[in-house]
């Protein structure tokens, strides 16, 4: 059995090791996440040293260790030397690194979304500094396939309550939509009044029912009934023989929580993102609203928060001229 392998793959991570060698997360098109030591890349002269930085795509030769693999060869093949020119596209290269650093699988390819993130990477790169505003929009577009990529595609075109369309009103300035990140996309204002009508209704009938008032509504989110329990279920102890026992079923149809409310222009900005290239009103100042809505879906979904994140709106709010 061979004690090498060979892999191509993109440095998402890198953190010191030992005296002069330093760890790297690896995601891989052939093996998916790995995590191998290149040995010296810390030393002034080492040819590992630029090899391993980050967002440097190398073919690699990689021997199987104990408890960690060793690069004994690294070809560079690709670099992204325009990201770290710029805070902004750095914050926002390692704000996709985060989401795929959590996505991606280990010992089982992941081509599309190493090629995937590449694509992303490098439209990232290529935004002129003229247009530092458009980072928001590149940023919610890699998102949304990244999400849509691994089965999490937000709902974006019709109503999550309703499955009815849902268009954008350009002729009333008031028309708004809502995005539910616990419902999975998009929401109509008015369905969502109607379904807390609809549960107040059901907490205020349960209220009447002696000696059950204080269960029945559960929160204005569902209602209970009676049934009798089947002739196979054993009786209640507390129930006479003349009489059927009861058991109660309680059901709960939850309330989506509103996470956002997005007027007609945002709403448009949001139904453009399943399309392969960036739309042509990526400066608009909208898209900062549409990446928080992202933001907002990727980590629940993650379960963390996106620590890069911070950094983005850091760098916005001390850039005044850039600021949406």
């Amino acid at each position: 059995m061979s004690r090498t392998y060979k892999a191509t793959g993109i440095n998402l991570k890198t953190q010191a090791f030992g005296e002069a060698d330093r760890l790297v997360t690896i995601l891989t098109r052939e093996f998916g996440l790995i995590r191998a030591i290149a040995p010296g890349a810390r030393k002034h002269k080492s040819s590992l040293g630029g090899r391993s930085g980050m967002f440097v795509v190398n073919e690699l030769l990689i021997a199987i260790g104990r408890s960690l693999d060793k690069i004994t060869q690294a070809q560079t093949i690709k670099t992204y030397p325009g990201l770290a020119k710029d805070l902004g596209k750095l914050a926002a290269s390692q704000y996709l690194a985060e989401i795929v650093l959590c996505q991606a699988l280990s010992e089982q390819p992941q081509e599309e979304l190493y090629e995937l993130l590449n694509e992303h990477l490098g439209r990232l790169e290529a935004i002129p500094i003229t247009e530092v505003k458009s980072i928001f929009a590149h940023l919610a577009h890699a998102v949304f396939h990244l999400f849509a990529n691994s089965g999490l595609t937000p709902q974006v075109q019709v109503c999550c309550l309703t499955q009815s369309p849902l268009i954008p009103d350009f002729t009333d300035p008031k028309a708004q939509v809502g995005f539910s990140v616990s419902a999975g996309g998009i929401i109509s204002l008015q369905a969502l009044e109607r379904l807390r009508k609809e549960g107040d209704k059901g907490t205020r009938g349960q209220g009447g029912q002696g000696g059950q008032g204080g269960q029945g509504g559960q929160g204005g989110q569902g209602g209970k009934k009676q049934i009798p329990i089947s002739p196979l279920s054993s009786p209640s102890p507390l129930s006479s023989p003349s009489s059927p026992a009861y058991e109660t079923i309680v059901h709960c149809q939850e309330i989506p929580v509103l996470s956002k409310k997005l007027n007609a222009t945002e709403l448009a900005m949001l139904q453009q993102l399943p399309q392969p290239e960036i739309m042509p009103n990526a400066a608009n100042d909208g898209w900062s609203s549409v990446e928080q809505i992202l933001r907002l879906y990727a980590q629940y979904h993650l379960g963390r928060p996106i620590r890069s994140a911070a950094l983005i709106d850091s760098y916005f709010a001390a850039n005044h001229d850039a600021t949406v």
